[in-house]
C-alpha cells in the first residue's frame, strides 16, 4: 500500500510518488538486510543440568544434541545468574542479573522487573527482526518484549502435557512466512516437574531405576531417587528428539545455514542441591552455539560463561550496536577459536522462587573455587526445608534418608538447611561441594580474595541487597507474603520496587561485571 502524505493539498500525485519511492527504496534496503541479517534460533530447556551425551552424562540418550555441539561450539562451564525460573529468564532476555533488572522471583507470584528494560527481542525488533516465542515467556511485565507471534497452547506445551511434534510444526511455520530474518525463541517444559516419562509415544523406549544412578550432586543414590532420575532422563530423551525436530524444519525450511542457534538451559534440575540452590548443580547448565561457516565446529570451549553474555553475542553476530554497561561480553571470539584475555570469575545470587522460600545469597566462582553468602541468619534456609517434605512422586530428599548416606553428605545437607555466613568449596577436589572450607584457616586468602571480588561486582553492578536497611524492609515484605501464602491467600502487589530501586534511585545502566 502506497502510504498517505502529510499534506491533502495539491500536488497530490507528486508527493504520492515521492512517498511510494521512499518506500519501495526502504523495501529494497529491508530485503538487502534480510540476505545480510542471520537469523536467531534461541532454544531453552527448562531444569536441566548438563546431562546430554556431549557432556559425558553415561544415562544421557541425546543424538540430535550431540550433533548440535559437534557442529559448534560447546560450553563447558557456563552458568545462569539465578537457578530460577523468572530470575534466569530476566537476566537472559535482558543482559542484567536480576538484582538490577528486578525481577527476583517467580513471575507467576507478580514479581517484577522495575522498568521495561531493552531485551532480545526489543533491541532485534529495532533492526527489522520478526520476533516470535513458543512456550512460556514467565518475566514481567510481558508488555516490556514486543514479540510479534506467542504460541503457548498449553494443550500442547505445558506442564501437563509436552507435545514436541506440534512444537516444531508452530516453529515451521513461523519460520516460513517470511523471507525477513527472524528471532524465534523455544521453550520447552520437558524436565520440569512433573517428569512425565512418555508423552505422545516419545520417547519409544523407556530408561527404568535399574538403568540410572541418581544425579550425583544430590549425593544420595536411594530408589526413590533412582526412580525420579530415570523418568528426568526419559524427559531429556524426549526433549532432544524434540529439539531435532526443530532442527530438521528449520533445514526443510532452507533457513539453517542462515541461523544462530543457541541452546541452553534456563538452570539446573529439581534434585536437591540443584535447582533454587547456589551450588554447581542449580547454575551450571548446558550450553551449545552453533552458526555454520561463521564459527568453529566441533569446539569445546572451558573459559567461565554466562547467561548475561547471549545478548551482547547476539547483538555483535547482527551486527547492532551493544548498549553500555551490560552485565556480560559477547562470546563472538570464543565462538570463533580466538584466544583471548576473558574473565576469572563468574556470579550468580538467589532471592525466591515464591514468598515461602525466600533465601537471599550471593555466590563468586573462579576455575577453581566457590564461594557463597548467604545473607540471612535468622532463619533456616527453607529451600533445604522443603527439598526435604515428604511430597509424593517428587525427587525430596528427607533429612531421615539421610541416616544411611556418608558423614559427608549428610553433613552437606546440614550445611544446605543451616546455611552458614559463608560456604567455600574446592571445585577440583570437591565438585559435588560437599565440604565446607570457609573456617579453614589455609583457605583465609581465598575466602578473602573472593570476598574482595563480590563486593566488586556488587558494587559495579548496584546491588540494593548491599544496603542492611534495604535488606531488612525486602525481608519483612516477603515474611509478610509467606505468611498472607500460610492464608492460602496469594500476593496481591509488591512494594520492593519502590523502595529497592526508585528511592534513592539506581542507575539505568552499570558498569557491568565484565573486567573480573
Amino acid at each position: 500500500m502506497t502510504p498517505r502524505c502529510s499534506s491533502d493539498r495539491s500536488p497530490h500525485r507528486l508527493l504520492n510518488v515521492t512517498c511510494a519511492v521512499a518506500a519501495l527504496a526502504a523495501a529494497c534496503c529491508h530485503a538487502s538486510d534480510a540476505v545480510r541479517k542471520p537469523n536467531v534460533l534461541l532454544i531453552v530447556s527448562e531444569d536441566n543440568s548438563p546431562n546430554l551425551g556431549c557432556y559425558g552424562d553415561p544415562y544421557a540418550q541425546t543424538p540430535n544434541l550431540d550433533k548440535l555441539a559437534a557442529e559448534g561450539v560447546r560450553f563447558e562451564h557456563a552458568f545462569v545468574a539465578t537457578a530460577s525460573c523468572s530470575e534466569s529468564r530476566s537476566a537472559l532476555l535482558t543482559g542484567l542479573y536480576p538484582h538490577q533488572n528486578g525481577q527476583i522471583g517467580l513471575a507467576t507470584h507478580k514479581y517484577a522487573m522495575h522498568q521495561n528494560w531493552p531485551n532480545i527481542p526489543s533491541l532485534l525488533k529495532q533492526q527489522g527482526y520478526r520476533t516470535g516465542i513458543i512456550g512460556k515467556l514467565h518475566v514481567n511485565p510481558e508488555s516490556a518484549f514486543p514479540f510479534d507471534f506467542r504460541w503457548n497452547d498449553a494443550a500442547f506445551c505445558s506442564f501437563s502435557h509436552r507435545d514436541v511434534c506440534k512444537i516444531a510444526d508452530v516453529a515451521e511455520k513461523f519460520i516460513s512466512e517470511s523471507d525477513r530474518p527472524f528471532f524465534l525463541m523455544v521453550n520447552y517444559p520437558d524436565a520440569h516437574l512433573p517428569w512425565l516419562p512418555r508423552q505422545n509415544g516419545l520417547p519409544e523406549t523407556l530408561l527404568t531405576a535399574a538403568d540410572v544412578r541418581a544425579l550425583p550432586f544430590a549425593g544420595v543414590d536411594a530408589l526413590r531417587l533412582r526412580e525420579c532420575a530415570a523418568n528426568y532422563y526419559n524427559c531429556i530423551r524426549r526433549l532432544d528428539v524434540g529439539i531435532g525436530l526443530l532442527l530438521e524444519r528449520l533445514a526443510r525450511a532452507g533457513r539453517d545455514r542462515d541461523t544462530l542457534v543457541v541452546y541452553l538451559g534456563d538452570h539446573g534440575a529439581q534434585f536437591p542441591r540443584g535447582k533454587l540452590s547456589c551450588y554447581e548443580g542449580g547454575l551450571r547448565v548446558p550450553l551449545i552455539v552453533c552458526w555454520p561457516g561463521k564459527i568453529r565446529r566441533d569446539l569445546v570451549r572451558n573459559e567461565l560463561v554466562a547467561t548475561v553474555d547471549i545478548l551482547p553475542t547476539i547483538l555483535e553476530a547482527v551486527e547492532a550496536d551493544v548498549p553500555d554497561g551490560l552485565a556480560g561480553r559477547s562470546m563472538l571470539p570464543l565462538l570463533r577459536g580466538e584466544s583471548v584475555a576473558w574473565r576469572e570469575y563468574v556470579f550468580a545470587e538467589y532471592h525466591s522462587h515464591y514468598p515461602p522460600i525466600y533465601f537471599p545469597q550471593r555466590t563468586v566462582r573462579d576455575a577453581r573455587y566457590k564461594l557463597i553468602v548467604n545473607l540471612l541468619q535468622d532463619r533456616e534456609n527453607p529451600v533445604a526445608i522443603s527439598a526435604a517434605a515428604e511430597i509424593t512422586g517428587r525427587a525430596f530428599v528427607t533429612f531421615s534418608d539421610l541416616s544411611g548416606a556418608s558423614e559427608e553428605v549428610a553433613q552437606a545437607y546440614a550445611t544446605w538447611k543451616e546455611a552458614p555466613p559463608l560456604e567455600l568449596y574446592d571445585l577440583d577436589t570437591d565438585p559435588y561441594e560437599l565440604n565446607n572450607l570457609a573456617d579453614r584457616p589455609e583457605y583465609a586468602p581465598v575466602r578473602k580474595r573472593l570476598l574482595t571480588q563480590l563486593a566488586s561486582w556488587q558494587e559495579q553492578t548496584c546491588d540494593p541487597l548491599t544496603d542492611p536497611v534495604k535488606l531488612a524492609r525486602l525481608t519483612q515484605e516477603q515474611d509478610n507474603q509467606a505468611e498472607r501464602y500460610s492464608q492460602r491467600l496469594r500476593s496481591e502487589s509488591w512494594e520492593y520496587p519502590q523502595y529497592l530501586y526508585l528511592e534513592g534511585g539506581t542507575p539505568r545502566r552499570t558498569d557491568g561485571s565484565d573486567n573480573h
